[in-house]
């Protein structure tokens, strides 16, 4: 793989994890687009550790205090999270549904899930969910009273994200607004939700990678060092930023841009299978 397109995938994947956007559904279409070669399992397990490096750094001391807190230390002192003691629980007690989801239904997010129609539908429906999350929830809750009832709630809305177009942060960020939960606390604890996901995404590669592909091919090392290093460097500013754009404004402008990507897509897909 070119070295500038590792950059640029790895970039792509940053963004596209952390915004609304689902980053399954952007690697697939856009090395489609452009003929690409996606890189593989290889360069799929090097895009899986940047982005776990990226929300594992930006949420480090929220996860200090998180655990500490679950064993009864005092650290950290962030009000909100102090008001939830429990939060470590909720958070293992959401990720179950996702990791049941990738269990049963990995051969087809290989495989079926990534036609461009359902690609596409995916994108526009959760768009249009994520539009109507924002103007119908409450966004009174805080981190410090996310419930059971809550977390599972995100963490069944993770588990769709197993089909590309859904977006894991789009789809467990509405499901937080419909709970009740104020935008920035819905993408924070989406966030934080995301961080087992990835990490067990990540493991679970690097396994098939060393069982089945013999380890790291020595021509993919370049490609997997500067894919890893861009998507954790875009991973963290992309957190960064849409915390804050979160704190002023409303999730309108990627539900739109995922309504055009999606309608994008399907026309790309139709007038491809009528040149054939």
């Amino acid at each position: 793989m070119p070295l500038l397109q590792a950059i640029v995938l790895g970039i792509l994947q940053g963004l596209t994890e952390f915004l609304p956007v689902s980053s399954s559904a952007h690697l697939i279409v856009v090395p489609w687009i452009l003929g690409w070669d996606d890189g593989g399992l290889t360069f799929d397990v090097a895009l899986h550790v940047g982005t776990l490096a990226a929300v594992v750094l930006f949420f480090f001391r929220d996860w200090i205090q998180i655990i500490g807190q679950a064993i009864g230390l005092r650290a950290g002192r962030d009000a909100a999270l102090s008001k939830n003691r429990g939060l470590l629980w909720l958070l293992i007690l959401g990720t179950i549904p996702g990791a049941i989801a990738g269990v049963l239904f990995e051969k087809q997010a290989e495989t079926a899930f990534r036609s461009p129609y359902i690609i596409a539908t995916a994108a526009i429906v959760v768009g249009v969910i994520m539009w109507l999350a924002d103007s119908a929830g409450s966004k009174r809750k805080d981190i410090g009273y996310v419930s059971m009832f809550d977390s599972l709630a995100v963490g069944v809305a993770q588990a769709f994200a197993i089909i590309p177009g859904v977006s894991r942060s789009g789809s467990t960020i509405a499901a937080g607004l419909f709970r009740g939960l104020d935008r920035p606390t819905a993408a924070r604890f989406s966030f934080l939700l995301s961080t087992p996901i990835i990490a067990g995404a990540a493991a679970k590669k690097f396994w098939d990678l060393m069982k089945h592909g013999g380890g790291m091919p020595q021509d993919m090392q370049t490609a997997f060092l500067a894919g890893m290093i861009a998507s954790a460097i875009t991973g963290c500013l992309a957190i960064a930023f849409f915390l804050n754009y979160l704190r002023r404004r409303s999730l309108a402008v990627f539900v739109w841009y995922r309504i055009i990507f999606g309608i994008i897509v399907i026309a790309l897909a139709f007038f491809r299978a009528g040149g054939r």
